[in-house]
C-alpha cells in the first residue's frame, strides 16, 4: 500500500519555508514617515531656523547703524549710537559716534567763524557809509552808497544761506493752506499782486523750511514778474504747490543752473531786479530737507512756474 502522507513541517524543506511558517504571514506596511526621514526633516528645519536667526543677528547691527545715519542726516544733535553687541559692531558704533562728534564740532566752529566774519565786515562797511557824507560829489556819493548797500545785501544773503544749511528742526503737523494764505495776505499788504487758491489737508513738515521755500519762490516771482499766483493740489500720496508768474521766464537750458549758489541770469545782473543768486538755491535745499522736490516749468502763455512736490508720510 502507498505510504501515508508526511506530516506538516514547521521548518524548512529543501531550504524553503512551509505554508504554515509564521514568518510568511503578511506584515503591516511601514508608515511613510518612519525610518530615517523624521530625523533628517527635523535637522533640516532646525538648520533653516538657525540660519534665519543667525542672519537676523548679523543684520541687526547694520540696521541700527543705518537708522542712526538716517537720524544724523535729519538732526546733528540726535542721540549717539549705543556701543553694544559683537566686537565689530561696537567698533563700528564707536567710529560712528566719533564721526558725529567731529561733525558737530566743525559746524560749531563754522558758526563761530561766520559770526566773527559778519561782525568784522559790518564794522568797516558802516564806517565807510559814514565817511561817504564827506564827499561833495553827489553822483559819486550815490554810486558808492549803492555799492556798499549791495555788499551788505550780499553779506546778509550769504549768512542767511549758511544759516539755512545748518538749521535743523523737528517735523510737525501744519496747516499748509493757512500758511499759503497768510503769505499771500502779507504780500498783498505790501502792495503786491498775489493770489492763492486750492485746498489741502494738514501735512507733517518742518515749518521754517517750508516757509523759507515758498517765500523765496514768491519773492523771485514778484521781483521779475510783479505778480504771482499760488495754487494747492492735494493728492493721497503727496501735495503739489505751484508758484505761477507771467514774467520773462527762464530758458529751458538754464532752469537747473539757477539752483546753483550765486548763479544769476544775465538779465538779472542789475541793482533793480537782480539778487545775489541764492534764493532759488535756498528754496531747493529747503524742499529737499522736507523730503520733496522742486522743479521749474514754463507757464502756459509765458512765464515761470515753480512746482513743489511734498510727500505725505503715513
Amino acid at each position: 500500500p502507498p505510504p501515508p502522507p508526511p506530516p506538516a513541517l514547521s521548518g524548512n524543506v529543501n531550504g524553503q519555508h512551509s505554508a504554515t511558517d509564521p514568518r510568511l504571514a503578511e506584515r503591516p506596511p511601514r508608515p511613510w514617515f518612519g525610518g530615517p526621514l523624521v530625523p533628517l526633516t527635523f535637522q533640516l528645519i532646525s538648520l533653516i531656523i538657525a540660519a534665519w536667526y543667525g542672519a537676523k543677528l548679523l543684520s541687526r547691527p547694520i540696521q541700527r547703524l543705518s537708522d542712526a545715519a538716517e537720524r544724523l542726516s535729519e538732526n546733528l544733535d540726535s542721540e549717539p549710537l549705543e556701543e553694544s553687541g559683537p566686537r565689530e559692531a561696537r567698533q563700528a558704533a564707536h567710529t560712528f559716534n566719533k564721526m558725529q562728534r567731529r561733525i558737530i564740532e566743525q559746524v560749531k566752529q563754522r558758526s563761530r567763524m561766520l559770526g566773527a566774519v559778519s561782525h568784522d565786515l559790518r564794522t568797516p562797511l558802516s564806517r565807510l557809509k559814514l565817511r561817504l557824507e564827506q564827499i561833495d560829489d553827489d553822483k559819486l556819493q550815490g554810486q558808492m552808497r549803492q555799492d556798499l548797500d549791495d555788499m551788505i545785501s550780499m553779506l546778509d544773503a550769504t549768512l542767511g544761506y549758511l544759516h539755512e544749511q545748518r538749521t535743523s528742526e523737528a517735523s510737525q503737523w501744519m496747516d499748509v493752506q493757512a500758511l499759503v494764505e497768510s503769505l499771500s495776505e502779507n504780500a498783498q499788504d505790501r502792495g503786491a499782486d498775489v493770489q492763492a487758491s486750492g485746498h489741502c489737508a494738514p501735512l507733517q513738515v518742518q515749518p521754517m523750511a517750508l516757509r523759507s521755500c515758498i517765500n523765496n519762490l514768491l519773492d523771485n516771482a514778484l521781483r521779475y514778474a510783479g505778480q504771482a499766483r499760488i495754487t494747492l493740489q492735494d493728492h493721497r500720496e503727496h501735495l503739489v504747490i505751484r508758484i505761477i508768474d507771467h514774467g520773462p521766464g527762464i530758458a529751458a537750458d538754464q532752469r537747473e543752473a539757477v539752483f546753483e549758489p550765486f548763479f544769476r541770469l544775465e538779465g538779472s545782473r542789475n541793482r533793480n531786479s537782480g539778487g545775489v543768486g541764492l534764493g532759488m538755491t535756498i528754496a531747493r535745499e529747503a524742499a529737499q530737507r522736507l523730503g520733496g522736490q522742486l522743479s521749474l516749468e514754463e507757464t502756459p502763455g509765458g512765464g515761470l512756474t515753480a512746482i513743489i512736490h511734498l510727500p505725505r508720510q503715513d
